[in-house]
């Protein structure tokens, strides 16, 4: 029996400890998140976070991430929920930036790998949270153990989906440190309810007709 934690809950795994990750999390506990491209760490498809990180989990074994945080595509709302402080009724209702990017932009075509961009997009946008064009064309091609693939050629409309994911999450860094600071009462949903010194203030950019 292997203990690993999955999207923050402890899960208990019945098999030997050289299976591959990818198939646990789709067999064993039923997440479809991850997909198998290639088996072999050359796609990008069965992509998670470990400890942060991305790694492949076709090649990566159970025993390998005993005791270690696994974060799926699943796990990406609870995730931001926790990054940002929001209560368990709103961490339920909540999505990553990263994924209501991927939707406004309407990024995926087939979509089959589009588990791998979203995740790499999240490890990019933690350690780097403005990144250049440059920066995300490195990320999703030299940084890990091979480029992300994307049969479709859906790679401008990622690009695209990964600036906006990093304005929205840029913006929501400065609303946090507003109401730290105390220009913010209370919690307001992002966007609504701020007062137009308030805006001026934590968004600079901002112009008012």
């Amino acid at each position: 029996m292997t203990t690993i934690v999955v999207n923050g809950v402890k899960r208990e795994v019945q098999a030997p400890t050289d299976t591959p990750l990818l198939y646990v999390l789709r067999n064993d506990l039923e997440l479809s998140g991850p997909q198998f491209g290639c088996g072999l760490a050359q796609c990008g498809a069965c992509s998670v976070l470990l400890n942060g990180k991305e790694v492949r989990s076709c090649i990566t074994t159970l025993g390998s991430v005993a005791g270690k945080e696994v974060t799926t595509l699943e796990g990406l709302p609870s995730r931001w929920a926790k990054q940002k402080g929001l209560s368990e009724a709103d961490a339920a209702k909540t999505l990553h930036p990263v994924q209501e990017a991927w939707i406004e932009e309407q990024t995926p075509l087939c979509g089959f790998c589009q588990n791998g961009m979203m995740i790499k997009a999240t490890e990019l946008l933690e350690q780097t949270p403005s990144p250049t064009v440059a920066q995300i064309k490195e990320a999703f091609t030299t940084s890990g153990p091979s480029p992300h693939l994307c049969r479709c050629g859906s790679y401008t409309a990622i690009i695209q989906a990964v600036q906006r994911a990093a304005t929205t999450m840029t913006k929501s860094a400065k609303v946090a440190d507003a109401r730290r600071q105390g220009e913010i009462d209370t919690p307001q949903p992002f966007g609504r309810s701020l007062d137009t010194a308030t805006v001026l203030r934590v968004f600079p950019e901002r112009s008012i007709a």
